[in-house]
């Protein structure tokens, strides 16, 4: 079993993991990226998120079916939004998520990331949504990254949400947010690449520079 490793190493080299192996992950390591996700904050404490975790081969496959479906809006907006003067790192990056869109039925575990509600579809105004059940999503990438695991949070299914959420079986009353592939993975971690702090912060208002 790979050793652990700190907090701040696992953000600082947490990668998004499109290649992974199909070699079986034991149900104690999925049973602490759970853990870890039921310790993140949620709004008033309500802990309404659910976790899906799929294995059965046909499910995935189901799911991937639809995956695939949405490859082409998804490599659309990364044209739209890619650097030009980064090419390569372009092409290596449409290229990885070509082959998660392939193999995502092999991945050995899916986690299905849902918050339900007491009745009726989330009635919070849209932004937010999210606020209950990304820090957990957020907590269970980084308990893989800290095990040894590759794992991505990839949301294309909800361009199909209605057909995977009878795949799924959720009620009425319940949503998907992401799915999280898991496995060990085929490349390394390694130091991420990200603007420096001072170039993404203001001081106290808009425009005012952070030093």
């Amino acid at each position: 079993m790979p050793e652990e490793i700190g907090l701040f190493e696992a953000m600082r080299t947490m990668r998004a993991m499109r290649r992974l192996k199909p070699d079986p992950v034991p149900d104690e390591l999925i049973n602490r990226i759970l853990q870890a996700g039921t310790w993140a904050p949620s709004g008033g404490d309500a802990q309404k998120w659910r976790f899906i975790v799929v294995k059965d081969p046909a499910i995935k496959k189901q799911i991937q079916v639809y995956y695939q479906r949405g490859l082409d809006a998804v490599l659309h907006r990364h044209a739209q939004e890619a650097d030009p003067a980064q090419e390569a790192r372009n092409e290596r990056r449409n290229a990885a998520v070509r082959y998660l869109t392939e193999h995502f039925h092999e991945a050995p575990v899916l986690i299905v990331c849902c918050l339900y509600h007491d009745t009726g579809k989330n009635m919070q105004p849209e932004k937010m949504y999210g606020a209950s059940i990304y820090p957990a999503v957020q907590n269970m990438l980084l308990a893989a990254r800290g095990l040894g695991l590759g794992a991505t949070l990839t949301a294309r299914h909800l361009q199909f949400e209605r057909e995977v959420d009878r795949i799924l079986g959720l009620p009425a009353n319940a949503e998907t947010f992401a799915i999280l592939p898991i496995g060990y993975p085929m490349g390394h971690f390694g130091s991420i690449s990200r603007r420096p702090v001072a170039e993404v912060t203001f001081l106290d208002r808009w425009g005012r520079k952070y030093d």
